[in-house]
């Protein structure tokens, strides 16, 4: 299945790419049409701009040729072609076919995409995301910057990943924590649209509706409004473990499209006082509200506040463009800066009312939204460079047994939360049902499904470790010791 979705996917991708090749090529099977290298060629040709050495015939070696071109001309922009082979891609391998596009995909799509983010996200930004999502993990992700540096592979798709969190928090309580499952209901692609088009998708009535009806949905306007090219279909996403890749390389057209988009200054310096009155009022009606509840009960309070982020984030959507903008401070102007700077405002007071909230939790609930709070706060926490393999150990496995301390709990915890009686001695509620669901929603969707980068990276490191002393070793013992006697010793001490 996750064969059969990157050939694909990826398949649409380069069609979408090669259309603007003189003269157009359609691929119609990559396996076999990759054989002969020119499409390799054309494909690295329009995405780099340079013309590439090539044959012109279609033999043996004329093919072998073009690849070998195609391969050279990759690796003379610093990328690592492991294990990938002209032979193998004259075979038509699948899984080193995919392999070789997908590394052509992250470089000169995805990678490039996120070379201009990392510069912004460097930056003070607009937290937007804490504005709609009260959980810490959610709060710190627009501080967190996507670092250009050895390990930019994983920076790169930090920070795609981060955009289209920005780009969903921006909706409620669309929630984006990964390139696979959180797409599977279709509503982060449909929010991403609400936030480059205002008015074309209707977000409440999405949530009403099926994974595969909001695909279609997302899929069908983002090809006809933004004229993004449809490279998945709702089967390849509404199922439990979606191909990563794939969703990648599509979520990535839609930050293409949002660097295209043109903006007029006049235009949007309207937008930013419009916004700076509409966030000043927003202050005044938080902290009315936070006066006239201060003796309410618990769930009254939590009623008041879901009435006003519901009003809060309607009435943003006209503001979003210039909300979310990517401007570097340097090309703010002093409207844009103040804009900021009461958005952040904002945005503070309302994460505090929502931390008092769940401090107000009642027992044992509280106890449980402090326990996700930390989890999620691990999993948030960028991992160690492993530059040096021994260090990076050590702190793996200080996170990996902190990380099986806290998991201990989490049957324990699912089990109060499922037979968490919610109503007082007057039969009233306790709790917002909302709460409640979106507790137990992180529970199996944020943790249950934990993603094991750090066992990954722990293991990674330990054989860096041992590879690195084996080295050293077999360097220190390359030299003449003697008599047999005396390197069998040397041996069985080592």
């Amino acid at each position: 299945q996750r064969e059969f979705t990157q050939k694909k996917t990826f398949t649409s991708w380069i069609n979408s790419i090669l259309a603007k090749h003189t003269p157009p090529y359609v691929v119609s099977d990559l396996y076999t049409d990759i054989q002969q290298g020119h499409l390799l060629l054309d494909l690295l040709e329009v995405l780099s701009g340079q013309h590439l050495p090539r044959e012109k015939g279609f033999n043996t070696f004329q093919c072998r040729s073009n690849i070998e071109n195609a391969l050279t001309f990759l690796k003379s922009r610093s990328l690592k072609l492991i294990n990938i082979h002209v032979a193998d891609i004259i075979e038509g391998k699948p899984s080193i076919v995919l392999g070789l596009i997908w590394t052509i995909i992250f470089h000169f799509h995805i990678e490039e995409l996120a070379r201009t983010l990392a510069c912004t996200y460097n930056q003070p930004s607009l937290d937007c995301s804490s504005a709609v999502d009260s959980s810490p993990k959610a709060s710190r992700s627009a501080k967190k910057s996507a670092r250009i540096k050895e390990r930019w592979k994983m920076s790169a798709t930090k920070a795609l990943l981060l955009w289209a969190k920005e780009q969903c928090s921006l909706h409620g309580s669309v929630n984006v924590t990964d390139f696979k499952s959180s797409w599977r209901s279709g509503l982060a692609f449909l929010a991403i649209i609400q936030t480059l088009r205002p008015g074309l998708v209707d977000l409440e009535k999405a949530k009403a509706r099926s994974n595969k009806e909001n695909l279609k949905e997302a899929f069908r306007i983002a090809e006809l409004e933004l004229n993004i090219p449809r490279l998945l279909e709702p089967e390849d996403v509404d199922i439990v473990n979606p191909d990563e890749k794939s969703i990648m390389t599509y979520v990535a057209q839609f930050l293409q499209y949002s660097k295209n988009l043109p903006e007029s200054e006049e235009d949007l310096q309207e937008k930013v006082r419009e916004a700076m009155g509409w966030l000043a009022a927003q202050e005044k009606k938080l902290a009315k509200l936070l006066v006239e509840t201060e003796n309410e009960t618990y769930y009254q309070k939590c009623k008041e506040m879901m009435s006003f982020m519901e009003t809060f984030n309607q009435e943003k959507t006209p503001f979003l463009p210039v909300l979310s903008s990517k401007r570097g401070e340097a090309e703010l102007s002093e409207g844009q800066q103040q804009m900021r700077e009461e958005w952040d405002k904002v945005v503070s007071q309302i994460n505090e009312w929502k931390a008092k909230l769940d401090q107000m939790l009642p027992s044992p609930l509280d106890s449980i939204e402090a326990w996700l709070q930390e989890v999620e706060r691990l999993q948030a926490e960028d991992l160690p460079d492993l530059q040096d393999p021994f260090k990076a150990m050590s702190v793996f496995r200080e996170i990996i047994v902190i990380f099986k301390g806290l998991m201990d709990c989490f049957d324990s915890h699912l089990d109060t939360l499922q037979s968490f009686k919610n109503e007082d001695e007057k039969n009233m509620p306790l709790v917002l049902p909302e709460k409640l669901e979106e507790m137990k929603r992180r529970l199996f969707s944020n943790i249950r499904s934990t993603n094991p980068s750090t066992f990954l990276e722990y293991h990674y490191g330990l054989c860096s470790a041992i590879a690195n002393e084996v080295k050293l070793k077999l360097n220190i013992c390359d030299v003449k010791y003697g008599a047999k006697e005396s390197v069998e010793s040397l041996l069985e001490n080592w």
